[in-house]
């Protein structure tokens, strides 16, 4: 772990080295990943669009022949949550609130279940296959407000308080739907903060990353999920360094 620490360290430094980017330069690393968050994060929860039809979806408004209504509400909602998300990145962590998070939810909710959309949920519910105890619906407003409380008074690294922050949340579980794509999202915002590039969850990970979050929140032992965010942290860090030697940048 350690060592994969001092290497995310490392190539963070690389980065901000660069600082500041061409905008040309940001303005397609952004585009490009908010088509990759979109499209993961969706295909994680069972959307069945494909990346090249995410994007056809988002950025020329097309429809795509034998998809539901729902599943292209996902990928314009989650891409706009994106937007939404990138705006709040100029904040700080402290800036972040109850509201924050309920905004979050309804953007990606929106037009699929109004009913829910940044609603906390009032009944209790078991994820599927899982043993992992839920917060029970009648705490979920204590238990979001000790989140917030948390998120302003750690003084953790910033990927640490981004994993810890997405991992909290899944376990609070506190909306019907769209939780995972809700904490995700929010861990993006946390690191963006910071400097760090968004990451994205491959689809054919999903097994790993489900299994590294069930382990943390059974045994309390969350060294594999951490090591599986961070991967993502270094993937995510190394796009961005490709992109930059690409462009003949020096740092």
């Amino acid at each position: 772990m350690n060592d994969l620490l001092k290497k995310i360290d490392e190539k963070k430094a690389l980065l901000d080295a660069t600082r500041p980017l061409p905008p040309e330069l940001v303005k397609n690393l952004n585009e490009w990943f908010t088509i990759e968050q979109t499209y993961t994060s969706n295909a994680l929860e069972g959307n069945t669009l494909t990346r090249s039809e995410t994007a056809l979806v988002v950025e020329k408004g097309l429809t795509i022949h034998g998809k539901s209504l729902k599943e292209h509400l996902e990928a314009m909602n989650l891409a706009h949550a994106i937007e939404y998300a990138e705006a709040l990145t100029h904040q700080t962590k402290n800036d972040i609130s109850l509201q924050t998070v309920r905004d979050v939810h309804s953007i990606i909710l929106r037009g699929i279940d109004k009913k829910n959309a940044g609603i906390w949920r009032t009944v209790a519910v078991k994820i599927s296959g899982s043993d992992v105890e839920l917060a029970n619906p009648v705490k979920i407003h204590e238990e979001m407000e000790s989140l917030i409380n948390w998120l302003h008074e750690t003084e953790e690294k910033p990927i640490k308080v981004a994993a810890d922050f997405h991992l909290k949340l899944v376990t609070i579980h506190p909306f019907i739907d769209g939780n995972g794509r809700t904490a995700r999202l929010m861990m993006n915002i946390f690191l963006i903060q910071y400097g760090y590039p968004p990451v994205f969850i491959n689809p054919k990970n999903r097994l790993e990353y489900i299994n590294a979050i069930e382990k943390a929140q059974l045994t309390g032992q969350a060294d594999d999920y951490y090591h599986f965010i961070y991967q993502q942290i270094e993937k995510s860090l190394d796009i961005y360094l490709d992109a930059i030697k690409k462009s003949n940048l020096k740092w």
